[in-house]
């Protein structure tokens, strides 16, 4: 038992993680389907969560179970693993496929020290590597004797009510402009400008912009510090372009808020340039566009204190490591 335990320890180690991530990505956005855009109103369903802890998941696990989920029929949008399930007594059927999300377990090793060197200095020269792992878990359709999913009742939630996006860009402290046809943000003016709400097809669909340009002027140095000075056309533009829409994505769906995306072709061909030239973008553009999602609701103060309430919204992690962290 331990030597075949070890043996798939070995292979799932060999596995490409992020090869297979980007890959998947691909696949779909050559199909059409932009796997962070959303068709439905999230905000009745919310995002997937842990079935047993109650907590999100983020980051690129979002995307790849929501991408999962548009399968699935109803709005149920909990997850969890085969040994939660077995120890609440409830069963995954015989014959489903679990889905497989991953996370970064910090190991530590030591550098070799020569003779010379004070023994006692052992703890200086270790060194902590990240590791990409993955993990299965399968969905609440999947899982036998998992209690019916009541969705909580949003409407008494203040970030979900019309002046919420208003509050988020009173807080955010950056000077919006309003007039003009164009909606941009000027990096070194450190600026938006908006057409007015009466120049769109709703004052949602002007909600929607503007947070979208609140995603770019997260960049600025006093705040997220990203680079923006690329041109247009370049690797680095596109990626910025995929992580703003990516963030405005949460973002609006947290407050309720429904995209009227329009189609463009060019802007994926650039997309899919990145993550086929690096097959690792993709996980820096989730992990910053989490971050970008965070710092825009954290500027609602109810959300904000929301937020601290129930701690830090960290994922749970299955495998017996103590220092795992989602990916």
């Amino acid at each position: 038992m331990h030597k075949e335990q070890s043996r798939t320890s070995v292979l799932e180690a060999r596995r490409d993680h992020y090869q297979e991530v980007t890959d998947k990505i691909i696949a779909a956005l050559e199909a059409g389907v932009v796997p962070w855009r959303k068709s439905w109103d999230a905000s009745k369903c919310g995002g997937p969560f842990n079935a047993v802890t109650k907590h999100t998941y983020r980051g690129i696990n979002r995307l790849l179970l929501e991408l999962v989920q548009m399968g699935w029929s109803g709005d149920d949008p909990r997850w969890c693993s085969y040994r939660q399930a077995q120890a609440r007594g409830w069963q995954v059927r015989r014959g489903e496929a679990g889905t497989r999300i991953y996370f970064y377990r910090r190991i530590e090793r030591s550098r070799r020290s020569s003779e010379e060197e004070d023994p006692a200095s052992e703890t200086e020269n270790r060194k902590v590597i990240p590791v990409l792992r993955a993990y299965v878990v399968f969905h609440a359709s999947q899982i036998e004797g998992i209690p019916d999913y009541l969705p909580a009742d949003a409407n008494h939630l203040s970030w979900q009510k019309p002046d919420a996006v208003q509050a988020i860009l009173d807080a955010s402290g950056i000077e919006i402009k309003i007039g003009g046809n164009g909606a941009c943000y000027l990096p070194h003016e450190d600026r938006i400008h908006l057409p007015p709400v009466h120049a769109f097809n709703s004052a949602e669909a002007w909600a929607v912009t503007a947070i979208h340009e609140l995603a770019h002027a997260s960049s600025a140095p006093q705040r997220l510090n990203r680079e923006l000075s690329t041109r247009f056309g370049s690797a680095t533009y596109a990626a910025e372009e995929v992580l703003v829409e990516w963030a405005s994505s949460m973002v609006c769906s947290t407050l309720g808020l429904a995209i009227d995306y329009a189609d463009n072709a060019s802007y994926i061909d650039s997309w899919l340039g990145v993550m086929r030239q690096d097959k690792r973008a993709i996980f820096r553009i989730a992990t910053e566009a989490q971050r970008v999602a965070d710092y825009i609701l954290g500027l609602h103060p109810d959300f904000a204190a929301m937020e601290q309430g129930v701690g830090a919204d960290t994922e749970h992690v299955e495998p017996s490591s103590s220092r795992a962290e989602a990916a």
